[in-house]
């Protein structure tokens, strides 16, 4: 062992959350076969090393946990412990922030975490019997528990986790993450402070690492002070994998003032490791692992402390091996004396007084009835699961289902059919045999009625609105506006629906989705188009954001991308300033790939737009019908011009785009070279820019004719597949 603080300056600590949204991936620092750096302590702390006040305070700090070990050593020397046999419990808030994708884990994914968690701690795990015979006998029960919170900071009831719904989840920025958090969780808005709760932050990404924390050190009692991981590194289920399942005993040894075992770097595997020490006697030097190699023996520095050269502890927790499973007597000691120090508040953590003000205490009580339904929206006589999510003690259920089969339910997680289009209410009462709590949920479920008949036609010219009561439901993943009816600006008329993404972030994934459409009465062969009208800029070149066209065939349960317009290819033109549409700024888009198997009674439409810092977007105009003319009243066009057709040589898709000098009837036939006809679309275009997306991806490879027939007059290009 060396002298740990001699080096202090240049020491792998755990750090507040700092700006990282640009990082690089070093692969020197990932473990075996990932492509994320394991833990990011040193790269943290070199930020804070910067600033000459902070790293004073983190001197100050590691110098008052030093002299608090070395009495805690001298006691435990003569038999007697601070605190031996005293189980240290911890009171731990989850703060899961995301925009609606998988990093939003489940209850019962934090639940297997906190299991695996004080699995760990409490040496309960079965492969610690089963470490390298060098250290048989060796891992340690740290009689450390992590226990969930159950009050927030007013004294609110919740059930230790905390949701937030942000795009800083991407962001990879720590401080910015942190600061969504503390003003927009679901439970309480303000500061948890860190001298009384151990705050897991869980997002998306973290800035290219898995996991993240801090020594403990007298900066305050922000809340930041705690452990930033990425969803899939929490537990062993959902999201995550019984191989990354450890990151937070990994990280919870940061935050309790451990090193890595090889000592002052981010750097596994370096032979200058060997210089460093983790300031932990019985963790024999190495210079790290990023793979379980059991026979590694890097460092001959052993001899002091174990009478012979030792082999590497690749097993321990604090090593970045797949085989962790255990810590030593030594990291114990270290653990448990920063727990009785003032340092950091680590010694308020675990006093009986701020265990019962945050709940942690395992009386639980009922204070919150609480469900959510698979979905929400459904067709009649589709089915609903829904599940129980009321806190913290609850042994009945009582349901109510107005509209449902069955109406009534005592089951926890029961599941309802719904065969009557409309909108139903949902009631729960929970009960813990001694309180009852009661939620309802007004106008919850909606059963869609029968589809729309073809043909199809929407200028929202009477809307007053876009919600989940009309034809067209918006919904937003994140934080940001989602589709809003705008009386300014139309394609037709005054009104169409848009984004407000002006000035709004990255991110955020907003929806468009129909009412039902009924094909179910098509022939097979029938041809179908949809088209709709939009309008877009970009705010600064480097935007790169996407219009989608999705169908789903199976009451939205799915839905099937048909198009895709992205970056230049939704539009390259920008304004600076916020984007309204005039009379020319509108493109017409036709979706020809409408095939058979989307001809069907409750045949819904999408569209997603996927933001990137840009500007607005506009959806107007919105056509559904078959090919022909006829059903629509077409009027043949006068003139075609400015035909374009890309990519060519064209893979799955090729685009066609062209300008119409008068709205009407636009044939377009597709023939190989022998002359034979491969396929025909009729297009409804509008006066302007129209731009049809045909699918190619069934043709044969080889050389093409289109011929694209307007006022009885035709235009022939030859175009490539392959």
């Amino acid at each position: 062992m060396r002298n740990l603080y001699s080096k202090l300056l240049v020491l792998c600590l755990g750090v507040a959350p700092v700006a990282s949204a640009q990082y690089t991936i070093d692969p020197q620092n990932c473990r075996e076969g990932e492509a994320v750096e394991y833990c990011h302590q040193h790269t943290q702390m070199n930020e804070m090393l910067k600033d000459p006040q902070m790293a004073a305070i983190i001197k100050e700090s590691q110098k008052q946990l030093e002299e608090e070990l070395k009495q805690y050593e001298s006691a435990k020397a003569k038999g007697d412990v601070p605190g031996k046999g005293v189980v240290y419990r911890i009171p731990v808030v989850f703060h899961v922030l995301h925009n609606g994708g998988s990093e939003n884990i489940s209850r019962e994914q934090i639940i297997n975490c906190m299991e695996v968690w004080n699995r760990d701690f409490r040496r309960l795990n079965a492969d610690a019997n089963n470490v390298h015979p060098d250290f048989q006998g060796m891992p340690t029960d740290c009689e450390i528990e992590f226990v969930l919170a159950t009050k927030a900071p007013d004294g609110t009831c919740f059930s230790g986790i905390t949701r937030t719904v942000s795009s800083e989840t991407y962001s990879g920025n720590g401080t910015a993450q942190k600061n969504a958090v503390r003003d927009g969780n679901d439970v309480y808005q303000g500061n948890w402070p860190s001298n009384k709760y151990l705050n897991v932050f869980v997002c998306q990404n973290i800035g290219g690492a898995a996991g993240y924390s801090n020594y403990p050190g007298n900066f305050g009692t922000d809340m930041r002070w705690g452990i930033f991981v990425l969803h899939n590194y929490v537990g062993a289920i959902g999201t995550s994998s019984p191989g990354t399942s450890r990151t937070l005993t990994h990280e919870a040894g940061h935050w309790l003032n451990l090193p890595h075992v090889w000592g002052n770097s981010n750097n596994p595997g370096l032979a200058t490791n060997c210089n460093g020490d983790d300031g932990v006697q019985d963790t024999p030097e190495c210079i790290g692992v990023s793979s379980c190699n059991l026979n590694s023996n890097t460092c001959s520095g052993d001899n002091a402390y174990w009478g012979s050269d030792m082999r590497d502890n690749v097993e321990n927790y604090m090593d970045y091996s797949y085989c962790s499973k255990m810590f030593t007597a030594g990291q114990v000691a270290r653990m448990r004396s920063a727990l009785q120090s003032s340092t950091g508040g680590r010694n308020n953590l675990w006093t009986t007084a701020n265990i019962a003000a945050t709940g942690a205490d395992s009386n639980f009580v009922l204070c919150k009835a609480e469900f959510e339904a698979s979905k929400t929206i459904v067709c009649s006589g589709s089915s609903v699961d829904f599940t129980d999510m009321s806190y913290n003690s609850v042994s009945g259920w009582t349901w109510s289902f107005p509209g449902g089969s069955p109406a009534s339910s005592t089951m926890q997680n029961p599941t309802v059919t719904y065969n009557t289009p409309g909108t139903y209410s949902v009631t729960l009462t929970s009960t813990d045999s001694g309180t009852n709590k009661t939620t309802t949920k007004t106008n919850y479920i909606t059963v869609l009625p029968n589809g729309m008949q073809l043909p199809y036609a929407e200028s929202f010219e009477n809307y007053s609105t876009v919600d989940n009561t009309t034809f067209w439901k918006p919904t937003t993943l994140g934080s940001a506006p989602t589709w809003e009816l705008y009386e300014n600006a139309g394609a037709t008329g005054d009104n169409s629906v848009r984004v407000h993404n002006y000035n709004q972030g990255s991110g955020s994934a907003h929806y468009l989705n129909s009412g039902n459409f009924d094909l179910s009465n098509f022939g097979s062969n029938e041809v179908v188009t949809f088209s709709f009208k939009y309008a877009y800029r970009k705010r600064n070149s480097s935007n790169n954001e996407s219009l989608r066209f999705a169908l789903s065939s199976d009451c939205g349960d799915y839905f099937l991308v048909r198009k895709t317009l992205s970056n230049n290819s939704l539009g390259s033109d920008i304004a600076t300033s916020e984007f309204v549409p005039g009379a020319n700024d509108w493109v017409q888009v036709h979706v020809t790939n409408v095939t058979s198997q989307f001809f069907i009674n409750n045949l819904q439409a999408q569209f997603q737009f996927l933001s990137d810092n840009g500007n607005n977007i506009y959806l107007d105009d919105i056509n559904f019908y078959r090919g022909d003319a006829n059903s629509i009243g077409l009027e043949e066009l006068k003139s075609v011009t400015n035909v374009n057709l890309y990519p060519n040589p064209a893979e799955d898709v090729l685009n066609v785009q062209f300008e119409a000098a008068t709205a009407g009837a636009v044939v377009i036939e597709i023939r190989d070279i022998t002359g034979k006809l491969v396929e025909t679309q009729l297009i409804q275009a509008q006066a302007g820019s129209n731009l049809v997306m045909m699918d190619t991806d069934q043709y044969a490879n080889g050389m093409y004719l289109m011929n694209i027939v307007a006022n009885g007059s035709s235009r022939t290009i030859q175009f490539a597949v392959k």
